[in-house]
C-alpha cells in the first residue's frame, strides 16, 4: 500500500502550505488506513470535484476489505438500497451487488 500521509504531505506543501498547520487535516493525515479514509481526506483537502474529473477519477479507484466491510456496514446500517449506497459513495450500483454476493453482508 503506498504511504498516503508522505504522498499528502508533499502536495499540501506544494499546493496549499497554509493548511498545513490545519490541526483537523494533521489529525486526518495520521490516520489514513483505509481507501475510504483516504477519499475522505482528499475531498477536505482538494474539495468536490467536478463531474467530468469525477467520472474519470471513479475508473481508477481501488478498495481494500476493510472499505469494502465498511460501504456494506454503512448500507446495512442505514437500510439504503445499492442504488443510494452507489450514489452516496460515488460507486455503481452494480459493484454494491457484487461485493454483497461476494462478503454476504
Amino acid at each position: 500500500m503506498p504511504d498516503f500521509k508522505l504522498i499528502y504531505t508533499d502536495i499540501i506543501n506544494e499546493k496549499f502550505p497554509e493548511k498545513i498547520n490545519d490541526p483537523l487535516i494533521r489529525n486526518k493525515l495520521n490516520a489514513l488506513n483505509t481507501a475510504v479514509d483516504v477519499l475522505k481526506f482528499n475531498i477536505l483537502v482538494f474539495g468536490e470535484s467536478e463531474y467530468p474529473i469525477l467520472f474519470k477519477n471513479q475508473r481508477l479507484r481501488s478498495y481494500d476489505e476493510a472499505s469494502i466491510r465498511e460501504i456494506l456496514n454503512y448500507q446495512s446500517k442505514n437500510k439504503l438500497t445499492n442504488t443510494e449506497t452507489g450514489n452516496h459513495f460515488k460507486i455503481s450500483r452494480n459493484t454494491i451487488a457484487r461485493w454483497r454476493s461476494f462478503f454476504k453482508s
